[in-house]
């Protein structure tokens, strides 16, 4: 560790809340990975313990996520309008706003963050309107995120007061495969997936992971001796329980698990596939 690196008491309190490990194990994952955040979360998991969250992509404390689709359901949208209290987020003024400005954001195809924030909202831009609104409110409130989605189909959902948005993009656009597009979208908000399957993990992460689960597999006490064929092997099987459970076709469906989504989206149509999806959420 650099002797320059400085661990401060927010630092350890952030990394207790994203994985709910112990303060003194908090402390020293950040001192062992000079201050880095996440080899702090690989450094716990490596130790063998179970931390509560495999990402840390939580963004902003308070706000609201609106998700939505184009008429012709070809195209999804999700922003964050973030403010600082959860008495602001969850007013109803507030999050009528919000999806005002979605509505601007669908009405114009908009395509990233500048031009929404450029987009007339009534006789303003919209990022004048904000201002209006913190002028009003006293509370800091920007938007923080947008995403767009385009594909055949794309079927959104939006879970737990506006705290989370899902779009998903699927190969086909008819009634059924989006409503199984929005059964899948709740199944996302849920189980919150790393990829569509496998074969979508990055190799960066599938590599972590292996190095992870070597790791936890070496520190094992009843390991201690055993050859480096047959650690490997537990590993690669480690590694399959991974992507069972954190990979969305191969996940059990929460509306049935005996079977996979997999399975189900191929009851719905046999041809039916999930693209892309994304998911979003307040932390």
């Amino acid at each position: 560790m650099s002797t320059t690196t400085t661990i401060t008491a927010a630092e350890i309190n952030k990394l207790r809340q994203v994985t709910g490990a112990g303060m003194m194990d908090c402390r020293k994952a950040l001192v062992e990975s000079d201050g880095d955040f996440e080899k702090a979360i690989d450094y716990l998991r490596k130790k063998g313990q179970k931390v509560a969250a495999l990402r840390s992509d939580r963004e902003a404390k308070e706000g609201v996520i609106i998700a939505k689709t184009t008429n012709d359901n070809k195209t999804g949208l999700i922003i964050t309008l973030a403010c600082e209290t959860d008495f602001v987020a969850k007013n109803a003024e507030f999050v009528a706003f919000a999806k005002s400005i979605m509505d601007v954001a669908i009405k114009n195809q908009v395509k990233n963050l500048e031009e929404l924030q450029g987009s007339k909202l009534e006789n303003a831009s919209v990022t004048d309107k904000i201002n209006d609104q913190v002028a009003k409110i006293g509370e800091k409130i920007q938007l923080t995120r947008f995403e767009r989605m385009d594909a055949e189909a794309v079927a959104s959902y939006v879970h737990g007061a506006y705290r989370m948005g899902v779009l998903v993009g699927l190969n086909k656009n008819t009634a059924q495969a989006l409503e199984a597009g929005r059964e899948v979208a709740m199944q996302i908000a849920a189980m919150n997936p790393v990829a569509v399957d496998q074969d979508a993990v990055s190799p960066e992460m599938i590599e972590r992971e292996k190095s992870i689960v070597t790791d936890q597999i070496k520190n094992d006490p009843k390991m201690a001796g055993k050859p480096d064929e047959m650690i490997e092997k537990i590993a690669i099987g480690k590694l399959n329980a991974f992507f069972k459970e954190n990979t969305l076709i191969a996940q059990p469906f929460v509306k049935d698990p005996s079977k996979t989504v997999g399975e189900h989206l191929r009851s719905v149509d046999p041809g039916l596939k999930v693209i892309q999806f994304k998911r979003v959420q307040l932390g």
